[in-house]
């Protein structure tokens, strides 16, 4: 793995192998080792978990950075929310993405996932129109 440098804000986020970090200062880190991460507006608070596309995204997240004892059962309920959209959806893309998605976070790839539902929340927004919550956002090709 080539390192990582990232550039974070004064009183960003950023959850590390499920600890919180909060930066009292801009801050620039490099990460020399694979760890599990997300920054900032990555980040989905419990309270914004509130479309059936956020629930997923929420419990993938969980499976992600979480600690390693609810990691499982958070990407089992990322299953069963999986499931549940793709019953009600009457997109095959939508399906077919949440497939992706489903497989990327089996094989220990929630980042890419997370990416995945991401698109998700997207149409959800633009098919429902809501503004509930905030999208998660800053999720690239830069994060490894």
């Amino acid at each position: 793995m080539s390192n990582l440098v990232l550039e974070l804000r004064q009183g960003e986020v950023m959850i590390v192998n499920g600890a919180p970090i909060r930066f009292r200062t801009r801050s620039r880190i490099e990460l020399t080792a694979k760890a599990r991460f997300l920054f900032g507006k990555q980040i989905m608070p419990p309270d914004q978990a509130d479309t059936p596309a956020r629930r997923i995204y929420f419990a993938l997240q969980s499976a992600y950075i979480g600690e390693e004892q609810e990691r499982e059962a958070a990407l089992e309920t990322a299953r069963h929310f999986i499931n549940e959209f793709q019953e009600a959806t009457t997109s095959n893309m939508v399906r077919t993405i949440l497939s992706q998605a489903l497989v990327a976070a089996e094989e220990d790839d929630c980042y890419q996932a997370l990416k995945l539902v991401r698109r998700i929340i997207q149409h959800e927004t633009s098919v429902t129109g809501s503004t509930i919550g905030k999208h998660p956002e800053g999720i690239d090709e830069k994060h490894a």
